[in-house]
């Protein structure tokens, strides 16, 4: 199982959320570039690099911050936050973005994301499916749809797609456990699924867990920065 770090941007600094609250932000680190590097520094290949400041505005902010981190480490970054249109997408890309990460588009417009994938290859896309109770979540989770997340999937497997990143809204942040069940739920649907966890990870058990389960990947965030995760702890894992 691969473990991708998180780093969240706003005004170009490292910071989280809880549960996406932009009112219950913390910050860890003024140079998202040295978060990475020491990341980079522990073995770990990925990166899940998020511009908060582009989801809120619904346009790319902090590509100055990719570009940064792209030119300044070998990982592989996946980038999400405001990207809408068309420009942006291309403006990630150029910054040094190996996946983009779409969300609420793939809900809201799923023929613009189809028109992407078809004509940049579904592998340059990494597929973020927010949930509560199983329902889709969009706009920052503020709006709940009525599409469960197994039809998302489906959907989005038949356009392409490969791999997909998962967050239960109602643990993302808290350090209070992963969504075990719901994720067995989803790769006993899809087996083949290269499924990536996150939101509530809180220590190397749940990690340990995840991987039991046959999740593919697990995204960490708020463990790593507040020590319930030593980067010494993950090179061995």
């Amino acid at each position: 199982m691969e473990i991708i770090p998180a780093i969240d941007i706003i005004d170009g600094k490292c910071v989280r959320l809880t549960q996406g609250d932009y009112a219950q932000v913390k910050i860890y680190h003024d140079d998202p570039l040295e978060v990475a590097k020491t990341f980079e520094a522990a073995g770990l290949r990925r990166l899940h690099l998020v511009d908060l400041d582009g989801a809120k505005a619904g346009a790319v902010q902090n590509w100055k911050v990719l570009e940064r981190v792209a030119r300044g480490t070998n990982l592989v970054i996946d980038f999400g936050g405001g990207i809408k249109k068309e420009e942006d997408l291309q403006l990630v890309f150029d910054a040094g973005a190996a996946l983009a990460t779409i969300g609420s588009l793939a809900v809201r417009h799923p023929e613009t994301v189809t028109d992407w994938i078809n004509r940049c290859g579904a592998e340059k896309f990494l597929l973020g499916a927010d949930v509560k109770g199983e329902k889709i979540a969009v706009g920052g989770w503020l709006e709940t749809t009525d599409i469960d997340i197994l039809d998302f999937i489906e959907d989005y497997l038949r356009r392409g797609i490969a791999q997909v990143f998962c967050t239960d809204v109602a643990k993302d942040g808290l350090l209070r456990g992963p969504s075990v069940d719901l994720y067995t739920k989803i790769i006993q649907r899809f087996p083949d699924l290269f499924l990536i966890a996150s939101g509530g990870v809180s220590g190397m058990a749940d990690l340990h867990q995840l991987r039991a389960i046959g999740c593919r990947g697990a995204i960490v965030g708020k463990a790593l920065y507040e020590g319930r995760i030593r980067l010494e702890d993950l090179t061995s894992f």
